[in-house]
């Protein structure tokens, strides 16, 4: 079977159609509600929001112990399998895990920042930490009810929650409160959180009506042990990745100030329009690459990637070029004080063209069985941004936190690249399509 077979391409053309609608929409309401967040609030009021929301997002993917990977993976085995028992047992098993563990780790980061504040204090970044770690359950239910859906190929259902509803919402909750008073990050946190949970409920309560009777009906089967030894590896690789994607913002937070951290974010964002069409595409080629490995089928697994790799990279080549063009204008629409992120902005650009030309390596290895070799890739890498952004900020500030996220995301995109080639025979960069089209 190959990729020409209309039941795999099909897949592949529809989901990603939908896929990258559903994106192109969400990155335009997130990038305009954070535009309006700035504004609203000032710049050093916009560094503290984004560092609450910074430490709930690593918390909140710790928290999910690799679990919302290890339902993606599974979901598409058990599917293709029929067995409904152990489908319907890691749903379910999971969720309950997942927000018992969030909730752990809450009560834990409230006391660990009680305890530096009575030693330390934090001054205005206390209570929007605190808000901050109690938005770790959503984000972990929120990325583990994304994933579960995902590996049903609903994407609108899986995506269009979180990532148009939720923003929509935070933009008129905060509207309202800004009609009647100043915007705070404190309050901005509360208004994203009360977003989250009321999208995250909508979610779930669509997918529990339209979840097959088969599902709804088998009696719940777990595997426990195993879907455990999977998800530690999985764990270490989420929460590395997280800590690659949050370690720039948190250290400059700690290592300079609140404004610093604003400024800086806006450059981040603004570089997220690269690689928006990679987590497009990615949405629908996760499942398909974990059904075709499980099919043993690997001319169509190598047909697959090479479309892939083609779709994501000529978008994202274009895209980067408009911003590095207009980096000035397009910063100023945060404020005239973000222009300053000028350099910054290029030098993500750069880093996030590298990241989609070596293609889908990170789910290349984690829908194929080799999560231990992943994990081990991204925590060095992981230690290795640490250090890296810890010198950078130090010697040349938030430019040089940008230089450091940079090198690391290329350094783990080509290890990771190395080994899906050793590993699975499989060469997804964009340069091997070129040479297949040769």
């Amino acid at each position: 079977m190959g990729l020409e077979q209309p039941s795999v391409f099909t897949k592949l053309v529809r989901g990603a159609g939908v896929a990258l609608t559903l994106k192109i929409i969400s990155q335009g309401v997130l990038y305009c509600s954070e535009i309006l967040l700035a504004r609203w609030m000032g710049t050093s009021a916009y560094g503290i929001y984004n560092y609450g929301i910074s430490l709930g997002l690593l918390l909140g993917f710790i928290a999910g112990f690799g679990l919302p990977t290890v339902v993606l993976r599974f979901v598409s085995a058990y599917k293709i399998q029929e067995d409904w028992s152990h489908l319907k047992g890691i749903l379910q098993g999971a969720w309950q895990q997942t927000l018992l563990i969030g909730i752990i780790v809450s009560f834990v980061s409230t006391g660990i920042l009680l305890w530096i504040n009575s030693n330390h204090d934090l001054g205005a970044y206390f209570i929007p930490l605190i808000v901050g770690v109690w938005t770790t359950p959503s984000v972990s239910l929120k990325n583990l009810q994304k994933e579960s859906i995902r590996a049903f190929q609903k994407i609108i259902l899986s995506y269009g929650p979180s990532l148009v509803l939720q923003p929509i919402l935070l933009v008129v909750l905060a509207s309202i409160w800004q009609g009647w008073q100043a915007l705070t990050s404190t309050t901005a946190l509360f208004l994203s959180l009360l977003a989250m949970l009321l999208s995250l409920a909508l979610q779930w309560l669509v997918f529990q009506q339209n979840l097959d009777s088969n599902i709804r009906n088998a009696k719940p089967t777990y595997e426990n042990t195993r879907w455990w030894q999977t998800a530690l590896p999985l764990m270490l690789f989420s929460g590395a990745f997280m800590v690659l994607s949050q370690t720039d913002t948190l250290m400059i937070g700690v290592l300079l100030n609140a404004q610093k951290v604003g400024i800086y974010n806006a450059a981040l964002k603004t570089s997220a329009w690269v690689n928006f069409i990679l987590l497009a595409v990615n949405a629908i080629s996760a499942p398909l690459i974990a059904s075709l490995y499980a099919e043993g089928n690997r001319q169509s697994l190598q047909q697959l990637i090479s479309t892939i790799s083609r779709w994501m990279f000529y978008p994202a080549l274009i895209t980067g070029i408009g911003l590095i063009s207009f980096s000035g204008p397009i910063l100023q629409l945060f404020g005239p004080e973000f222009i300053t992120a000028k350099w910054i902005l290029i030098i993500f650009v750069l880093g996030e063209l590298v990241n989609v030309g070596v293609g889908p390596v990170g789910y290349l290895m984690t829908m194929t069985g080799h999560q231990n070799q992943s994990a081990m890739v991204m925590g060095v890498s992981a230690l290795m941004n640490v250090i890296l952004n810890f010198i950078g900020i130090y010697f040349w500030g938030i430019l040089g936190a940008a230089i450091a996220t940079a090198l690391t995301m290329v350094m783990w995109n080509i290890w990771l690249y190395v080994l899906v080639v050793q590993q699975l025979g499989v060469r997804p960069s964009i340069l091997d399509a070129f040479r297949t089209e040769s």
